[in-house]
């Protein structure tokens, strides 16, 4: 290994310490400051905390509440490390599903440069424990294992996860979308114990309440927010706009079942975790960690110049460099800006094009993901080769 990867990943961990220390992470002091409103009556969602609303679920309110105990530096650099801790299992994971052995050192290290992700740590934000917990998931079920509690705890913590509950019962892992469906409900539930009044404003109310957050800012990425700024403003943006999801849900999660029906499943991972991204109508920039699998995906097929191009767009984060904050360019339709301004969008459904016309080049079977083969799959094996069983 290059000297200078382990001199990266060092220099990264200390800047990720020096930056918890040091500044105030606006969302995670949210997060925080919720901990300690979950059993305050309604206050939770109908008042703003740090001049922002809380826009997440109350179960993921309650799990702040022990970190709402501690001083608010203290719990930050707890918090971002939890969240190196589980960026790095990610990493760990998606290698695993390749079927490549590649240093992980230099996979969390490149990794770590990818805007998503250092985005996410800058705002103290949860998107790389949701990643690890999907994976997790996804990586069980390509193990032919049970699956489906880290998927239900995803969904409890944000809801757009639920995505892979339904790529689960489209793939006939039935059990494991009973699983964590079940797991999701009680995780709601013992949130509503804990907190009723503000469980009952979140699913009532604040669940389907888009305008507590800037829908049109540049760092949201949907097909939702590029069209409000093309649109200029929400209001043109009619019911029409339904049809738009959900073509976008069925197309995204056909080409996912398909790859997983060939033992893909990191191919499905990625794919519906792009889907998940251009559905919902908030997607953040910092919300794109699924960016991760995805170049995962494109190493291991071998097209190493798409690969490239996607981890520089995704290092560099071009839309930042547009006019935003309000400027009047940053709304309309401008030939050159546009595409740059919603650069995430159009690589996610360029990723899903790609992978959609890989299903007619590629070979029907998977390509190493099944690192672990089920026994009924070793025993297929067995029976139609053999000679290369008891060979080894």
């Amino acid at each position: 290994m290059k000297r200078w990867i382990p001199l990266l990943l060092a220099i990264e961990v200390t800047a990720i310490a020096v930056f918890s220390i040091t500044y105030d992470s606006l969302d995670f002091r949210i997060y925080w400051l919720g901990g300690d409103a979950i059993t305050d009556g309604t206050r939770l969602y109908t008042e703003q905390l740090a001049d922002h609303w809380f826009t997440n679920t109350p179960f993921f309110a309650t799990l702040f509440t022990p970190l709402s105990l501690l001083p608010l530096t203290l719990a930050r650099v707890i918090w971002q490390f939890a969240a190196l801790a589980a960026f790095i299992w990610a990493c760990r994971i998606t290698m695993k599903l390749t079927g490549r052995h590649v240093p992980l050192i230099a996979v969390v290290a490149a990794g770590l440069l990818l805007e998503p992700v250092y985005h996410s740590f800058f705002l103290g934000q949860v998107n790389l424990f949701l990643l690890a917990l999907v994976l997790a998931d996804m990586h069980r079920a390509a193990q032919g294992r049970p699956a489906g509690i880290a998927i239900g705890i995803a969904t409890a913590i944000k809801l757009t996860p639920a995505i892979f509950v339904v790529l689960l019962l489209l793939t006939r892992r039935t059990k494991d979308a009973v699983t964590a469906t079940a797991t999701f409900a009680t995780c709601t539930l013992l949130a509503y114990v804990i907190a009723p009044e503000a469980s009952r404003v979140y699913w009532l109310d604040t669940f389907y309440d888009t305008s507590r957050v800037g829908v049109p800012y540049i760092s949201n990425q949907s097909p939702y927010g590029t069209l409000n700024r093309i649109l200029r403003g929400t209001a043109e943006v009619g019911d029409w706009y339904t049809a738009i999801p959900l073509t976008i849900a069925a197309i995204g999660l056909t080409i996912a079942v398909l790859w997983a029906r060939r033992g893909d499943w990191l191919t499905a991972t990625a794919v519906t975790g792009a889907t998940g991204l251009l559905v919902s109508p908030i997607s953040w920039a910092h919300h794109w960690v699924w960016i991760v699998p995805a170049l995962a995906v494109l190493l291991r097929n071998n097209n190493r110049k798409t690969a490239l191009a996607a981890y520089v767009l995704f290092a560099l984060s071009p839309l930042w460099w547009t006019p935003h904050n309000g400027h009047p360019l940053q709304y309309g339709f401008h030939i050159f800006l546009t595409p740059i301004a919603n650069c995430y969008l159009l690589a996610g459904v360029a990723f899903l094009t790609h992978m959609a016309i890989r299903l007619r080049t590629a070979p029907p079977t998977g390509q190493g993901e099944l690192r672990h083969p089920t026994p009924a799959a070793a025993a297929t094996r067995a029976v139609r080769d053999p000679e290369r069983i008891a060979d080894g």
